[in-house]
């Protein structure tokens, strides 16, 4: 069977780069300006005017090529334990993804795990830094008989030209992003003008119980993981500046849903 991995150049020796793309004039990213048109989830700021009270990316030291390993011991587990998935959050993704069109790429798509619930004529590229749960994912593309093409990537330096795809989905990883502001501007930056990012997010419960367990669990989470467990997606997308159309919360607010659309080109300069 003929490999649907695709190679960037980046072997599995080589540290991901976590520098963003350069991006071109025209979709330059930009933390002071967005669409008039959409408000910013309200954040609340330190006195200073800097992070967002509760850092909501979070002040954490794994690297993307720490990530990448951490996930070669969880690949196999991850792709086996995938009814679980199903069970909790496989009803968020089907409403999250079920309808996406066109050319359509999957930040960070793991094993799979968002490929069933894809269109089966959308045109599916996923993207990864580790190369054994893409290796899961070509698998997951066998089982479900569509056809798709992988590439190891780096989600905060996408190989990929401005405007390239009709619909960029992602699911349950700016947590695990070492800067999650930058690789939300990539998807932007990739996303075609009148296309739409969806996300598909975790966070810190609202649900006092489950937030307490969280923030018992959190430091141990992120170091087995490299998933840091109560950040607050809407925050994260906030400071990346995207323009949010609809947003909801399930799961003991613990699932954080996201629609937006690119900025217009001169919101971004």
């Amino acid at each position: 069977m003929k490999s649907r991995v695709e190679s960037t150049g980046m072997d599995a020796s080589e540290t991901p780069t976590t520098a963003p793309h350069e991006q071109s004039s025209t979709r330059q990213s930009s933390t002071e300006q967005r669409s008039s048109e959409q408000p910013s989830p309200d954040v609340e700021f330190d006195d200073s005017g800097g992070d967002p009270i509760g850092d909501p990316v979070g002040d954490r030291p794994m690297s993307a090529s720490d990530i990448a390993a951490a996930y070669e011991e969880y690949a196999d587990w991850m792709h086996r334990f995938e009814f679980a998935d199903r069970l909790l959050v496989g009803r968020y993704r089907r409403r999250q993804f079920g309808d996406a069109t066109g050319e359509v790429l999957d930040v960070a798509c793991g094993t799979g795990t968002n490929f069933r619930y894809l269109p089966a004529e959308a045109d599916l590229v996923g993207i990864d830094v580790s190369p054994d749960v893409l290796a899961k994912a070509e698998e997951t593309l066998d089982e479900l008989g569509r056809e798709g093409t992988l590439r190891r990537m780096d989600a905060q330096d996408l190989a990929f030209p401005d405007d390239s795809f009709d619909t960029v989905v992602s699911a349950l990883s700016t947590c695990t992003f070492p800067d999650p502001v930058a690789a939300l501007r990539e998807m932007e930056r990739v996303c075609h003008p009148d296309g739409e990012i969806r996300l598909l997010e975790h966070g810190k419960s609202d649900v006092g119980l489950f937030a307490r367990y969280q923030e018992w669990r959190e430091d141990a989470h992120y170091a087995n993981m490299g998933c840091r467990w109560t950040q607050e997606p809407l925050a994260v997308a906030a400071e990346a500046g995207l323009d949010i159309e609809e947003s909801s919360t399930g799961l003991f607010g613990i699932v954080t849903t996201i629609r937006a659309t690119p900025r217009p080109a001169d919101a971004v300069r």
